[in-house]
């Protein structure tokens, strides 16, 4: 397995795995959507994304967005998607994509990584348990406005 940090040469890598991930969370599928999406994050540089490549085929992706925490005055990295090919699952390729953004936060100078997952997500949070990820949310609710 490698891994490697998505530049518009991974476009269309990244976007086929992003489209599977939106579909996993319910959305339809929508290739122009997600090749969208994702070229505009890279272009811009707004995001970092990773591809986990097995035997030439890109199996995985995460994908973290720079942020700040006002609170406590340091820089740090949302966690917002992590995707692992089904029949690619249970082989370590999660963890190993969380491993190289929990690197790549460190050198960016963040000194924490949040993330949100779903309630029914429970192979997603026994690998952040197993990350040393906390549930920091027993404190706050979250309220989205849509514009």
């Amino acid at each position: 397995m490698m891994i490697i940090q998505a530049t518009t040469d991974h476009i269309l890598h990244a976007a086929k795995l992003f489209d599977l991930y939106r579909q996993f969370y319910d959305q339809p599928k929508n290739p122009a959507l997600a090749e969208s999406y994702i070229r505009q994050r890279i272009v811009n540089d707004e995001s970092a994304i990773f591809l986990a490549f097995e035997g030439g085929e890109a199996v995985g992706f995460v994908q973290l967005y720079p942020s700040f925490c006002s609170v406590d005055a340091i820089k740090i990295q949302i966690l917002y998607d992590l995707y692992v090919k089904e029949a690619f699952r249970g082989n370590g390729i999660a963890r190993s994509l969380m491993n190289k953004a929990r690197a790549y936060s460190k050198a960016s100078g963040a000194k924490r990584i949040d993330l949100l997952t779903g309630v029914e997500n429970k192979a997603g949070q026994a690998l952040y348990e197993k990350l040393d990820y906390y549930r920091s949310l027993d404190d706050f609710i979250g309220y989205t406005l849509n514009l």
